[in-house]
């Protein structure tokens, strides 16, 4: 337990480091079967952006790995500065202010420089701005007089939702609030489900991206940054400083090729006509000429899904596997001394009460991004039901049969084998049940750190904005779950007798 938290203090130690470090190493070559890792964050934008680079790149003769739908900034950042993604879309206020910490929005060649100091690099800029704006429905805006930011002020009853980044950063609300002076207390809320939130009158108003499709689409309206408070969002592929520069000369053909209308477009292509990021990202590339021809792509969003199924068993079942092998043996080992069982149960409580984001993202520069972080934070939180209910199952067996064990002459190893653990096994299984049952749930996470799953669908829906495709990574890992609860009672039926599962037998 201790060797965990020591980890996770490790992380982060090179969270703060990394920066450092990257400046301080020379940028290696890049060898000739590495893939290059395409990385977006967890909005329709980002997928589609992902997506574009992705094809002109494979356009060019390399092989590509798609790790789009990365969740936010602090994630795609470190996985590019661990070198986990080698190129992401990124837009040049976050970079000023999210990831270098500046005041204000340098020149590009400026942002570019400070960004090579980390072996970074920012290549030319896409073409369009797609900056930050408040959004709200058209008919409640006319209606109130409300046309700028500032008019908000006169308004402190409407109940505005941020997305949580937005809330936080210093760029977004704090900022905001203080420069118009607005009176209202935002609540955090995903960004994938804010629109729709708008649209049903749950919510007033809400932040948005000056390029989203939905603006369009739900007919809101975007209110006049009249302070001239938000910089410009220039949208630039953020790369590894080592990418080839044949592969660096590909993605440049993207430059100066978007501009907020066509952008606009193309996410409301995806969200309204039903098409996929693939299909609309090859018809774009293939219309400005990058490609001589459309790929033939799939237009089906969920034909992963059976895939997504197989990951989020793997990443359980693997979990699970791990945390009972490393939780059973442990709990053996200290129940009979209640103090050193009082400090296991108190490590693995306080290491459940990391959120599982958090925790996914302090993976990252241990572990990289994928597989091996989502199923060491799935193991995380496996230990606590565990441990907890093994100890208690092995301390509440009653001491008089453990007196009779030892009258009769059954040394300590066989008093375990005999006595104590039969009469255990049923809450022992009670525990790694709800242990399972936790995983199957938070494993959905694990599409934050492209580690795939049933998560991946949910995500992508909610980019979308599409509840039928969320509804197809949900369902199916609801059905998991009691699955695994059946199966765990017809597991008990067969190892435990009758009457300790509280049935009479005949």
């Amino acid at each position: 337990m201790l060797l965990i938290v020591g980890l996770l203090l490790a992380s982060l130690g090179t969270l703060l480091a990394s920066p450092a470090t990257m400046a301080a190493e020379e940028v290696a070559e890049w060898p000739a079967d590495k893939p290059i890792v395409i990385g977006s964050k967890a909005d329709r934008e980002g997928y589609l952006l992902g997506e574009m680079f992705a094809q002109v790149l494979e356009d060019a003769g390399y092989t590509v790995e798609r790790r789009l739908g990365l969740g936010q900034t602090i994630i795609t950042y470190q996985g590019l500065a661990e070198g986990e993604l080698d190129v992401y879309p990124e837009y040049t206020g976050t970079l000023a202010h999210a990831i270098l910490k500046l005041d204000n929005v340098p020149s590009l060649e400026k942002l570019d420089a400070l960004s090579r100091e980390r072996g970074l690099k920012v290549l030319k800029p896409l073409g369009f701005n797609n900056t930050y704006a408040i959004s709200m429905r058209r008919d409640q805006a006319e209606s109130l007089g409300i046309a700028t930011i500032g008019d908000l002020a006169a308004h402190p009853e409407l109940s505005l939702a941020m997305s949580h980044e937005f809330v936080k950063r210093s760029d977004g609300w704090p900022g905001l609030a203080a420069a118009y002076d607005l009176p209202q207390v935002p609540r955090g809320i995903e960004h994938g489900i804010a629109y729709q939130a708008l649209r049903e009158s749950k919510i007033d108003g809400t932040d948005a991206y000056s390029t989203e499709g939905d603006i369009k689409r739900f007919d809101f309206v975007l209110l006049e940054d009249d302070k001239g408070y938000f910089p410009e969002y220039l949208a630039v592929p953020f790369v590894n400083a080592a990418l080839p520069e044949k592969a660096v000369a590909a993605l440049n053909q993207l430059a100066g090729s978007l501009d907020e209308d066509s952008m606009q477009a193309l996410n409301a292509e995806v969200s309204t006509d039903e098409k996929s990021f693939a299909q609309v990202a090859s018809r774009f590339i293939q219309e400005q000429g990058i490609t001589s021809e459309q790929r033939v792509v799939s237009g089906a969003k969920w034909d992963k899904l059976g895939t997504n199924l197989i990951e989020h068993l793997q990443l359980t079942l693997s979990a699970l596997l791990l945390a009972c092998l490393v939780g059973l043996p442990l709990s053996l080992l200290v129940y009979r001394n209640p103090k050193v069982s009082r400090v296991v149960l108190y490590v693995t409580g306080l290491l459940q009460t990391i959120p599982s984001i958090a925790l996914l993202a302090l993976m990252i520069p241990l572990f990289g991004i994928g597989v091996v972080p989502a199923v060491i934070a799935l193991f995380v939180y496996s230990l606590l039901p565990i441990i907890r209910s093994a100890i208690t199952a092995l301390l509440t067996v009653d001491p008089l049969l453990v007196k009779v064990a030892r009258g009769m002459g059954l040394t300590r190893r066989e008093q375990l084998r005999h006595v104590i653990l039969p009469l255990a096994t049923p809450n022992l299984l009670t525990g790694i049940k709800t242990a399972a049952i936790i995983n199957i749930g938070t494993a959905t996470l694990a599409a934050f750190i492209g580690a795939g799953g049933l998560g991946e669908p949910i995500v992508t829906g909610l980019s979308l904005n599409d509840y039928d495709l969320v509804l197809y990574g949900a369902i199916p890992a609801a059905l998991l779950a009691i699955c695994a609860e059946l199966l765990f009672e017809l597991f008990e039926r067969m190892v435990i007798p009758a009457h300790m599962r509280g049935l009479k037998t005949r």
